[in-house]
């Protein structure tokens, strides 16, 4: 697949269902074989609905390839779960490509605008709460791994996650 195959653009309010499509039809198969499914029938319900918060930031995309979302994903200063903002590091949240779109580039195309939306804003380092599922994808992209961490979800409940980061270098 060619970048010239798949519009990738800003996401927008309106797009939560394109969102919430593109979640429910990643998170569900690319997790069963890293998490309990127990854990995944309680997490499902929170993790799989667009973020109102994200879509309105201005550094969330959708990409959409024959002619439906396929993938999504995004980044923001604040950390995840809450409003701290440290000086220099941005966070990549929400990120997903529904099964069967995988291992085709989406990600790594939606991943490249972010860091560099990001590296305009003033960002040196991104960081990410991987799933455990998506670690490779995210060295692959050159993170490194930090260590395991419990993210606070919204329901009051904690999944297992993976801390990674990685410097993000001008080379202009």
């Amino acid at each position: 697949m060619s970048e010239h195959d798949v519009l990738i653009r800003l996401a927008l309010p309106d797009d939560a269902a394109a969102v919430t499509a593109v979640l429910r039809a990643s998170y569900p198969d690319l997790m069963a074989e890293a998490y309990d499914p127990e854990l995944l029938a309680l997490m499902l319900p929170t993790i799989t609905r667009a973020n109102p918060a994200l879509l309105a930031s201005g550094t969330y995309y959708l990409a959409e390839a024959e002619g439906e979302p396929v993938a999504c994903g995004g980044w923001a200063r604040e950390m995840p779960g809450s409003l701290k903002v440290e000086p220099g590091i941005g966070h990549l949240r929400h990120f997903a490509t529904r099964a069967g779109w995988t291992g085709r580039g989406i990600g790594r195309l939606i991943y490249d605008r972010c860091e560099s939306q990001a590296r305009a804003a003033g960002v040196s380092i991104l960081e990410c709460f991987s799933s455990r599922n998506a670690e490779p994808f995210y060295a692959s992209l050159g993170f490194h791994t930090i260590g395991e961490i419990d993210v606070p979800m919204s329901n009051g409940m904690t999944f297992p996650s993976i801390h990674m980061r990685r410097e993000i270098i001008d080379d202009v």
